[in-house]
């Protein structure tokens, strides 16, 4: 497995528990967010400020503007950027501290910290917004804030690959839940809040495009074209480990495993985001 993609599979969890992981949630309703999309959206797109709808429709990109614009501006109105920036910090510390716990800890926030400097900021905009952000002090608060920076810089490069390929919003999460199969496609439709009329539209689009049978499965056409996207998404969020260096590249994943391990305690294996385990080497 390529190198972006294993280190990912490793981080992505520590920055996960943000939304899912029972302090983080409560430190989303102590700050005024009742409801997890209010402290996803809030949480996700707080390093812009007190934006609308229109920056998270575009950098988000998998979300239906309908259910964008029910969240924002509102949510500011409940809390401040600010006020869910700190918020966002104490719970994903708080969930961590919980989960996680040894020297290596610090090691490997050090490690994150140091490849999350190395990030390619133009055209990535929730990385960059990210990165921007003070570095909190304590070796916890690193670790997840490195992760998140690390996620959004590897996600601005999955929408860039996404467009490359030609799709929008609702035909990548419909091409998505069509290549998993099973029960992910209605799931998928709600966490992303299109209509049925947007979907059925979007997998017209796609039987189009030649990526839909007509028993509803993905081609492998599909399989190739996505297959591509996930390699340029690997390609885009490659320079970080490239300049971090092999040998230490190699050691912040030897660490990251055992602590992503113990993050997927407080992970729903079928959460919206979705995220789900990849095999072990």
């Amino acid at each position: 497995m390529e190198v972006p993609r294993r280190v990912w599979s490793l981080f992505e969890p520590l920055h996960a528990v943000t939304y899912f992981a029972p302090a983080a949630r409560a430190a989303f309703v102590d700050a005024g967010l009742r409801g997890f999309w209010r402290g996803y959206f809030a949480g996700r797109a707080a390093p812009f400020g007190a934006v609308g709808a229109g920056p998270v429709v575009a950098a988000f990109f998998g979300f239906a503007p309908g259910m964008v614009a029910r969240a924002l501006p509102d949510v500011w109105s409940r809390a401040s950027p600010e006020a869910v920036l700190t918020a966002r910090l104490e719970g994903a510390r708080a969930a961590l501290g919980d989960l996680l716990e040894g020297a290596e800890v610090a090691e490997v926030a050090e490690l994150l910290s140091a490849a999350a400097d190395e990030v390619e900021l133009p055209g990535r905009v929730l990385g960059a917004a990210n990165a921007d952000l003070p570095r909190p002090e304590d070796a916890l608060g690193r670790l997840w804030q490195a992760a998140t920076v690390l996620r959004e810089h590897r996600g601005d490069g999955h929408v860039a690959a996404l467009l490359t390929a030609g799709v929008d919003g609702c035909e990548a999460v419909v091409w998505r839940a069509v290549l998993d199969g099973g029960e992910l496609p209605a799931s998928m439709q709600q966490a992303r809040g299109w209509t049925d009329e947007q979907w059925q539209a979007a997998l017209h689009r796609l039987a189009d495009r030649g990526w839909i049978a007509g028993d509803g499965t993905a081609t492998a056409a599909a399989r190739e074209a996505y297959a591509q996207v996930e390699a340029l998404t690997d390609r885009l969020a490659a320079g970080p480990w490239e300049r971090l260096g092999e040998d230490a590249t190699r050691r912040c994943v030897q660490l990251l495993g055992p602590l992503a391990e113990r993050t997927w305690v407080v992970l729903p294996k079928d959460n919206p985001i979705p995220l789900r385990p990849l095999p072990p080497v």
